[in-house]
């Protein structure tokens, strides 16, 4: 009786772990109203950002393989709104450069260890590593 009232309880709490774990982040924050919105941007520090940006090495490499040239990209740059330019300049600063894959990956590691673990424990298999003679 115990053993299954353990049992019971060790896959309740695998559920939810697993639950947990797999719910999304979710950041909070106030939206703008439309009196922000409105307000004038300050075109020269957002078209900085910007450029900040295009100088870097991979992203030139990979504007060139689109056939962009820097004069094309300069030309873009000045016929834009200075609404259009603060758009472009906060998605730039929110932009993570390589991804997060790696965090990923250890996340799912990990879960599967905990899995395996738990499956031995419940089962109540015993892994035994024995020296060779």
């Amino acid at each position: 009786m115990k053993s299954s009232w353990m049992k019971m309880i060790s896959c309740y709490l695998v559920a939810a772990m697993f639950v947990i774990g797999i719910t999304p982040r979710v950041y909070a924050g106030f939206s703008p109203s439309e009196a922000i919105s409105i307000l004038t941007f300050d075109r020269s520090s957002d078209l900085d950002r910007i450029r900040k940006v295009l100088e870097m090495k991979m992203v030139k490499e990979r504007l060139k393989e689109f056939g962009f040239t820097a004069d094309e990209i300069e030309k873009k740059l000045t016929q834009l709104s200075d609404q259009q330019i603060h758009q472009l300049a906060v998605q730039l600063d929110e932009l993570k450069v390589a991804g997060n894959g790696w965090a990923w990956l250890l996340v799912i590691v990990v879960l599967i260890a905990i899995g395996v673990i738990v499956y031995f424990y419940v089962t109540g298999h015993r892994v035994v590593i024995e020296k060779e003679k």
